[in-house]
């Protein structure tokens, strides 16, 4: 039991950072534990957010957590739950409604001085579009996805571009997502090894993997190192967009298309 305590401690400093927002969020929180009179506000500001960090430390509610077949990965989730801004935001609105210069001095300083701009973040990068996301990856969708409405293709993407081709098409299926970069996870996908794992592509064993999950497209970088040239495979070099190169399996092409003409025939 105390070992389980002593995982989840570790789960709320990492969460938390043990940085300035956590500061002010104890600062706020004290603040209303002493002045707040609304019995709503408190039970959910006040009450709600120690009750909850007291069940998340409490060993028991892991092995619950986990015995009700959720992922054990996942229980930092539950931290999600506590509104760490809006107990301050909230605390700095009655702090400058009831000192107006004051509250209003001391709420802008700690906004600023524990705060960091966000435009900082590595993570963070302007838009070059309406879509917010790549034009890269615009025109790689643009480029194969299908001519008749309502009809899908499936196309083999870079892992760096994933998230973003999901996001713009849904006309475009992928073999992998997501769950493939989250090691813990442990999936397994056979196009994904082929494509991702080796240094080098073995250019076989990445076709029998795609032509058995139906891609008529490959997308790769142009980095990337195959053990032998993929036209000479017989895959047709559509373009090269930005660093990646797209290309087109005409045997599954062939294939799709054959079952598409049996699929309509069969209607009519």
């Amino acid at each position: 039991m105390y070992g389980i305590f002593m995982e989840s401690l570790v789960i709320l400093k990492l969460y938390t950072g043990l940085k300035f927002l956590l500061l002010l969020t104890a600062i706020a929180w004290l603040f209303l534990f002493i002045t707040e009179k609304d019995r709503k506000i408190r039970i959910l500001l006040v009450y709600a957010p120690i009750i909850t960090i007291l069940l998340f430390l409490f060993p028991v509610s892991r092995k619950v957590f986990v015995a009700t077949g959720l992922d054990g990965e996942t229980y930092y989730r539950i931290l999600w739950t506590i509104p760490m801004g809006i107990i301050f935001v909230y605390a700095a609105c009655r702090l400058f409604a009831a000192h107006r210069r004051i509250g209003l001095i001391i709420s802008a300083a700690l906004i600023m001085l524990c705060g960091s701009l966000v435009y900082k973040s590595p993570y963070i990068s302007k838009a070059e579009n309406l879509y917010h996301i790549p034009d890269t990856v615009v025109r790689i969708c643009d480029l194969i996805e299908p001519d008749h409405e309502g009809e899908r293709v499936s196309a083999v993407m870079p892992a760096d571009l994933i998230h973003f081709v999901r996001q713009y098409s849904a006309a475009i299926n992928m073999p992998y997502g997501r769950e493939m970069l989250v090691g813990q996870w442990d999936y397994y996908n056979a196009v994904y090894e082929a494509m991702e794992k080796p240094e080098v592509v073995n250019m076989r064993e990445l076709l029998e993997a795609t032509r058995t999950e139906n891609c008529r497209y490959i997308v790769m970088a142009e980095n990337k190192q195959t053990d032998v040239d993929p036209v000479s495979c017989g895959l047709l070099l559509l373009d090269k967009i930005d660093g990646y190169r797209v290309y087109e399996d005409p045997v599954t092409a062939e294939a799709l298309e054959q079952q598409r003409q049996e699929h309509y025939g069969d209607e009519e």
